[in-house]
């Protein structure tokens, strides 16, 4: 199998305060089932769809650091995205490391603060399977600074930009290769409290979006936003019982 295009969402995981707790509602959320690795990578969990990788699942590894979803991009030099980061205004939070024979990893923030990582394969080449029930399905930066995102994610990973609308509100495509990858939500409005800090979204794909949110809520998540639909299908914003923020969509992407 080859590696994962450049500048392609490859891989998400959760960093958590409960990482017993938060396999106890993915697994029962999304049919997930948990394979834990061994001490030489820090009991790293790794969630499973019908056998095949979808997602990963850590503990927290620093005092102050939030229970919330990582997105990674593909890369195919992380030393290289570093450089290009850095170049950009953006700033290297993790250098770039080798996860022993798996691939190699960076973590960034954006220069509007949103934290991501980046992914270069090894013998884990991220995620197997997209855009199925209990899949990651679309990856969306949550930002205030709408410009500067499409400087800056163009400059490191050659992104170009595309104007759509969720509903009645603006929206930003961002392709790669001329293939849609990701989305800018803009955050204006009164619905985005000052104190929330850019971020990326992950969403995953459910059948029935009102279900899953029920479903979350009965595990002991909160409904952020109710499901809601729109022209690609209906989703809702969710939070695990440790506070991660997260999506569901049920439809095509």
């Amino acid at each position: 199998m080859t590696a994962p295009s450049p500048g392609v969402p490859t891989w998400v995981d959760l960093a958590t305060s409960d990482l017993d707790g938060s396999t106890r509602f993915y697994t029962s959320l999304f049919g997930w089932t948990a394979e834990v690795s061994g001490a030489e990578f820090g009991g790293y969990t790794t969630f499973l769809l019908n056998g095949l990788p979808v997602a990963g699942a850590g503990p927290l590894f620093g005092e102050g650091q939030p229970t919330t979803w990582s997105t990674y991009l593909a890369t195919d030099d992380a030393d290289l995205t570093a450089a290009r980061v850095e170049a950009a205004a953006g700033k290297v939070l993790v250098a770039p490391f080798d996860v022993m024979d798996q691939g190699r990893m960076a973590a960034f923030l954006d220069p509007s603060g949103a934290p991501f990582s980046v992914w270069e394969a090894g013998m884990m080449r991220g995620a197997e399977v997209f855009d199925v029930p209990g899949a990651l399905t679309w990856n969306e930066l949550n930002t205030r600074d709408v410009d500067g995102a499409q400087s800056f994610y163009g400059a490191v990973f050659g992104w170009t930009f595309r104007e759509a609308q969720v509903g009645n509100l603006p929206y930003l495509l961002c392709d790669n290769v001329r293939q849609p990858v990701a989305g800018i939500q803009p955050m204006i409005g009164e619905g985005w409290p000052a104190d929330i800090s850019p971020y990326w979204l992950v969403y995953f794909a459910v059948t029935d979006c009102d279900v899953a949110a029920e479903h979350a809520f009965a595990l002991g998540g909160r409904v952020v936003n109710p499901p809601t639909t729109i022209s690609i299908g209906r989703y809702a914003v969710l939070t695990d019982p440790q506070g991660a923020t997260f999506a569901v969509l049920a439809g095509r992407r």
